[in-house]
């Protein structure tokens, strides 16, 4: 299966944000894409946390995930939104960090929300994600229908998610092959951890990892890792894309996970 990680470097202007993810949806279907990913906060990063508030939508509605909804079925490829904005019923002050899922007829299937949220403080850079966003408590796959015969099952996850490996394990005991973090890492952290982390939660399921991320400077000052990258079910690198935006491609092989599984069979359940 051919898969594609959409890197961007979003800005703070939501709908200019959306045309970017639009041209790379268009790169990536154009050599063959079945699956395209977009990173964490796709639709905008903002001057300030609370920016994000602005731009929340009730689930199921909006031009954010309408226009999303349009880029699958007119390209008629699965595309996962890294994350955007979604309301919490009866908390106007708070959003969910949510990650839809759209079939190529441009129907929403699956939803995850984020579970672990980034807190960091090293007294130059704070982050604290909880300040406007409320925790999942979820774990989600989606099945994809291949055009090579196979059903994928894909595992989400959202960046911070990512230092929990109970959270992987989970998912692959409910049968994923794939594992997608869609990430906005720092610099800071991205240039310590994240390799080693995304290898990590392949070895550990023997799965696929897809990691699409920001990449880059940002209008607001904030500076991304990037590396988007796809790991095989070995913990080996197959393709990364340092910095900027761009379209990162992979062929996703059935036979190379179900083979690694033999090899080394250390789940505690196999997928079918």
């Amino acid at each position: 299966m051919k898969a594609a990680l959409l890197q961007m470097v979003s800005g703070v202007s939501m709908p200019h944000n959306l045309d970017s993810a639009a041209d790379l949806l268009a790169q990536a279907a154009a050599q063959g894409a079945e699956l395209a990913v977009l990173p964490e906060y796709f639709c905008l990063l903002g001057q300030r946390d609370t920016d994000k508030l602005a731009i929340t939508e009730a689930f199921g509605d909006g031009p954010m995930q309408n226009r999303l909804s349009g880029m699958a079925a007119q390209h008629g490829v699965w595309l996962v939104a890294g994350s955007l904005p979604i309301a919490v019923p009866g908390d106007r002050s708070r959003v969910r960090n949510t990650c839809l899922v759209f079939n190529p007829s441009g129907e929403c299937v699956a939803r995850y929300d984020k579970i672990h949220l980034f807190h960091f403080d090293n007294g130059v850079e704070r982050y604290d994600e909880a300040r406007v966003q409320q925790a999942g408590d979820t774990p989600v796959c989606f099945d994809l229908p291949s055009r090579d015969g196979h059903t994928w099952r894909i595992g989400l996850s959202i960046c911070f998610d990512v230092r929990f490996p109970a959270l992987y394990r989970q998912l692959a005991n409910m049968g994923a092959h794939v594992m997608l973090v869609p990430s906005a890492f720092t610099h800071h952290t991205g240039a310590a951890h994240w390799e080693v982390l995304m290898r990590a939660r392949a070895i550990d399921s023997l799965v696929w990892v897809g990691a699409a991320a920001q990449g880059g400077l940002h209008e607001n000052g904030r500076q991304t890792w990037g590396h988007s990258m796809w790991v095989d079910p070995w913990g080996q690198v197959l393709a990364c894309q340092p910095q900027l935006a761009a379209c990162v491609m992979a062929d996703l092989d059935m036979r190379v996970l179900l083979e690694r599984r033999a090899q080394l069979p250390s789940l505690c359940t196999q997928p079918q």
